[in-house]
């Protein structure tokens, strides 16, 4: 079934929401990570019911909003020039650029070194960091992973089918209902702690679809700190 989108005024806010309705008793509201407000409803549920109980919980969907509005990647804009700072895995490296037969990219001694053909051309230094950010981003979000998935009871049970590394607008990741975990290559940047609060974050819903008490019951038991890490996320990455 197709969703359709509504909307209703609280304050002076929209609050636009997605209906799907499905073969169930009770009607359910979720806010996603990308702050979009869906709802679950059964077939003979009406509009106006389905709007008064938005209403109703008007107050909790806009504090949700917030919350996630907050964990919504902001990508600064970069130039890459020689002494620019670039972050890895939460520390600041300095950009050196210098000209060399081999082109590559590697961390040295606080810097990333980037040797290459065309130290003059900022295009092609982006080129070079982008392609090494994503190499250590499979790299690492992998090995992150394995890590994550070991804080639950039944580690297997929240397993991902597979791991896709992308560059995302809205979000640091996401798990689909087959069960592929996608995360923001930008994730990279983030410290390690962090980078695990995401990745755990994400696991949960293979068994909790959405943001409901039982999703946050179960990050709470596996990543009783998970508050701490998303603020140490936000301040880093913002």
């Amino acid at each position: 079934m197709s969703a359709h989108l509504h909307r209703i005024a609280y304050g002076r806010h929209m609050i636009e929401f997605r209906i799907q309705r499905r073969p169930r008793a009770t009607l359910e509201i979720a806010v996603e990570p990308d702050t979009s407000v869906s709802i679950a409803a059964p077939f003979e549920a009406s509009l106006a019911d389905i709007e008064a109980k938005v209403r109703k919980r008007a107050a909790w969907i806009r504090r949700q909003q917030r919350y996630f509005a907050q964990f919504l990647p902001r990508t600064p804009e970069r130039s890459y020039v020689g002494g620019e700072t670039h972050l890895y895995l939460g520390r600041q490296y300095r950009l050196k650029i210098v000209p060399h037969i081999q082109a590559e990219v590697k961390l040295v001694r606080g810097f990333i070194l980037v040797q290459t053909h065309r130290p003059d051309r900022p295009e092609t230094t982006r080129e070079m960091v982008e392609a090494w950010y994503r190499r250590r981003a499979h790299t690492k979000f992998a090995e992150r992973l394995e890590e994550s998935v070991g804080r639950f009871a039944e580690p297997e049970a929240y397993r991902p089918r597979g791991l896709i590394v992308r560059q995302l607008q809205q979000r640091w990741g996401s798990m689909s209902p087959s069960g592929r975990l996608l995360l923001n290559r930008r994730l990279i940047q983030a410290p390690v702690d962090a980078i695990d609060y995401v990745i755990t974050h994400e696991l949960c819903h293979i068994s909790e679809p959405h943001h409901g008490a039982a999703f946050f019951d179960l990050l709470g038991r596996v990543m009783p700190d998970w508050e701490k890490r998303k603020t140490r996320l936000e301040r880093v990455m913002a």
